[in-house]
């Protein structure tokens, strides 16, 4: 009996076993990728895309609104991912293994899978490098392979490469997200890789990279951390943040004359894309990235009514994106391709046949290489035909003869360029040492080295682009392709001057601008680790800078101390003076109010032919009181002196009392109070000193300041109705020769105040019907 129990423990455990690899079997079978697909097991790949296109089409969730769509999409996507790939197609053919199912597939181990049934296997604690999921495992990168090719690669397509590592538990949350955006990637030309910093330890500590999960960005050679929240949109977005701000230019009505015409200065054949959507495909920003040494990008939005003309133009289809490729004729494209799905394999054919105009100009070395390949093998021999020109109009002619020539001659062993003398003189002087030829001339040429060398010949006659001219370079070229020793000259030539190398100054610029922007960036994220001895090398120069300086400026102060103190002791002599108070003050540093006289001759500028919203604020003041209401009057107004639309004047009322009286009869109800007692008595004038005017020029409107009343107004009335009046005036008088100057500037206590109501426009406004005429009147005594 002790056994019996031993003995049905043993078989319920080979029982449960047993139904575990049962249950797996079935789970399995069930999935069956070629079923899912509709095809067979001898279809082709061919087959098997176009199997996949037409389900994917017809189950998508966004079309297809079944409530398994969304399943059976998943289903299908799985089953082109195993068949699709060879390895895994063969792998399943054998085993029938799948991602899931793979370890199920190996040959049984006694009864290991049966703690797999607990979902403690080896898949779910990613232990060992066989459970690596194949996007990943196609994808890794070995420090060799890193430095060696993907960095030179990085200069034709940015790179996103993910950290990872087998004991990093958040990987595997980030894990779809990730194989999606690889798949969405790649399809357009971005470059993937995966570093286990577990095994590539020295590449981890090279990228900068400490940590796992990570994600950074390759582009140029620069590596570029993302750090925000994993998600599919964000990855893409920090794709196209790696690329360069300006590889695409948008092309309207208003400047594609001018895009199109950009061959003559860049040397590059144009391309025109024109879609419907807003914003530039991700795949047209690669492409011009990866071509962007050779041909110029432009992207016309069909959406805009700003391209209404340029659609027109070009005939093109609004249907489906078009892409038009320009050379040396900027009215009529010489490529043309139309589809309806963008593929990058028939972008970069398009693109790459046509890197080059008809007749390009040799402006560098690498166009040179890439124009003129040195000689490999016999059947891929390349002859250039290279016209030694001038940039002057005297050789226009001759330079579209070439091109004319050139139109006509398109076999594929022949290559058309032309040189600007005064651009590549080592390379003329070169090619006719042993003639003494000027310059337009004809040099058939033949590379054999990358060192420089080639077989030369002058084609005899020179080039002056006559009918003439033209049969004698046909009848050599056709010499030379079936006599390759026509070419009878060797030579050594220099390397080609870059004539681009002017704008050094502005790829500085940028490069620069893109080293502090990345600095900042990795400052703003703490990657603390790689920027402390930069940061501590900047903040030291930026220390001893600024201590020079400030040093340099107290040393400057304490050399310029006893002058300001002879400045400041000398007011002091000078108390009783009556400019005392402009003396003692401190004297701004070219903090000040322009103020001009309102003459005759300034009256039509400042006033008459006012611009419309200007406005002049004029001081009225006598000779006696010019002094202080000046310094009053700019004390007050300086505040408001910003406003460039204030200008400032003074009206001297001895010249001109009659210009005032004019005004206020124009506008009655700006005249004062006290008028209306005076009436019929010339014997007292009105007393304007202090007022001020806001005069409106253009709309003839003025505000008034009346200044404040500091009881030295005359009382002309009281004094002739009543008896002595001569001697109370005279008494009026002397007190009015008495009073300082202290009073006087009182009257414009609250010109701020009223200044400040002008600025809200809230004055009451004196309209005139026009303004009176300005004349100059004599003094009065």
């Amino acid at each position: 009996m002790g056994a019996n129990p031993k003995l049905f423990l043993r078989r319920l455990f080979r029982l449960a076993a047993l139904l575990v690899l049962l249950d797996y079997a079935a789970e399995a079978s069930e999935f069956n990728p070629y079923k899912v697909l509709g095809v067979s097991t001898h279809s082709s790949q061919a087959e098997i895309k176009k199997a996949y296109k037409q389900l994917a089409r017809e189950w998508h969730p966004d079309k297809n609104k079944d409530p398994g769509a969304e399943d059976m999409f998943i289903k299908i996507t799985k089953s082109y991912e195993i068949l699709s790939n060879e390895e895994r197609r063969a792998n399943y053919d054998r085993f029938g293994q799948t991602d899931e199912n793979q370890h199920h597939g190996q040959a049984p181990q006694g009864f290991r899978h049966f703690h797999d049934s607990f979902y403690f296997d080896q898949s779910f604690f990613h232990f060992t490098q066989s459970t690596r999921d194949f996007t990943d495992s196609k994808h890794l990168l070995r420090y060799e392979h890193y430095m060696n090719e993907v960095v030179p690669d990085s200069f034709k397509r940015p790179y996103l490469i993910k950290i990872t590592s087998e004991w990093c538990f958040t990987c595997i949350h980030i894990e779809p997200i990730w194989k999606e955006t690889v798949q969405e990637l790649e399809a357009v030309g971005v470059g993937i890789g995966v570093v286990d910093i577990g095994y590539e330890k020295r590449l981890a500590n090279h990228l900068g990279a400490h940590r796992t999960p990570s994600i950074l960005g390759l582009i140029n050679g620069k590596v570029t951390f993302f750090h925000y929240a994993i998600s599919r949109e964000h990855l893409r977005q920090f794709v196209e943040s790696l690329l360069p701000q300006r590889l695409v230019e948008k092309v309207t009505d208003y400047n594609y004359l001018q895009f199109l015409n950009g061959w003559r200065e860049e040397n590059k054949p144009s391309v025109l894309l024109f879609d419907t959507v807003p914003t530039v495909p991700l795949l047209y920003k690669l492409t011009s990235f990866a071509y962007r040494d050779f041909v110029r990008f432009g992207y016309v939005d069909q959406g805009l009514t700003e391209t209404t003309s340029i659609l027109q133009q070009f005939n093109i289809n609004t249907y489906a994106p078009t892409m038009l490729l320009f050379k040396e004729n900027t009215e009529k494209p010489a490529d043309v391709i139309q589809f309806r799905g963008m593929k990058k394999q028939i972008i970069d054919e398009f693109v790459s046949n046509n890197r080059f105009l008809l007749v390009p100009r040799l402006v560098n070395q690498k166009v040179f290489d890439e124009l003129c390949p040195v000689k490999q093998f016999h059947r891929r021999r390349k002859y250039c035909v290279l016209l030694i020109t001038g940039e002057d109009e005297a050789f226009v002619s001759v330079n579209d003869a070439f091109f004319d020539f050139a139109s006509s001659n398109t076999k594929e062993v022949l290559r058309f360029a032309y040189v600007y003398q005064r651009q590549q003189q080592p390379l003329c002087d070169t090619l006719l040492k042993n003639e003494d030829m000027s310059p337009p001339q004809v040099i058939i040429l033949e590379r054999r080295s990358a060192a420089g060398k080639v077989l030369y010949r002058t084609v005899t006659g020179g080039w002056n682009g006559s009918d003439e001219d033209k049969h004698r370079l046909h009848e050599q070229l056709e010499l030379l392709q079936r006599d390759p020793s026509f070419l009878t000259y060797d030579a050594m030539l220099p390397e080609l001057n870059n004539e681009f190398a002017s704008m050094f100054l502005i790829q500085w610029a940028n490069v620069a601008y893109d080293y502090l922007s990345q600095m900042y960036f990795d400052l703003l994220h703490s990657n603390w680790r790689e920027m402390m001895p930069i940061v501590s090398l900047i903040f030291s120069a930026l220390f001893i800078l600024f201590g020079t300086v400030i040093i340099q400026a107290f040393s400057d102060s304490g050399e310029e101390k006893p002058p300001k103190q002879k400045a400041k002791e000398s007011p002091k002599t000078a108390e009783s003076s009556p400019n005392a108070e402009n003396t003692s003050s401190r004297p701004p540093k070219k903090n000040f109010v322009e103020v001009t006289e309102l003459t005759d001759v300034t009256y039509t500028s400042n006033l008459v032919r006012l611009r419309p919203g200007h406005i002049n604020v004029v001081l009225v003041l006598t000779e006696a009181s010019k002094q202080v209401l000046l310094k009053k009057f700019a004390k007050e107004v300086y505040s408001f002196s910003g406003s460039h639309t204030l200008h400032y004047s003074f009206l001297n009322v001895d010249k001109h009392i009659q210009w005032m009286d004019t005004l206020l009869e124009l506008a009655p109800d700006a005249r004062p109070l006290d008028d209306e007692e005076v009436e019929g008595t010339s014997s007292c004038k009105q007393d304007y000193t202090g007022y001020v005017l806001a005069l409106n020029g253009h709309k003839k409107y003025f505000c008034l300041f009346r200044p404040v009343f500091t009881g030295e107004e005359p009382d002309c009335s009281r004094s002739s109705d009543e008896d002595g009046g001569a001697a109370r005036v005279r008494s009026r008088s002397s007190s009015r020769q008495r009073a300082s100057t202290l009073q006087i500037h009182h009257k414009l206590d609250r010109l701020s105040l009223w200044m400040e109501r002008l600025m809200e426009g809230t004055l009451p406004r004196h309209y005139v019907p026009a303004w009176p005429d300005l004349h100059s009147i004599t003094p009065q005594k």
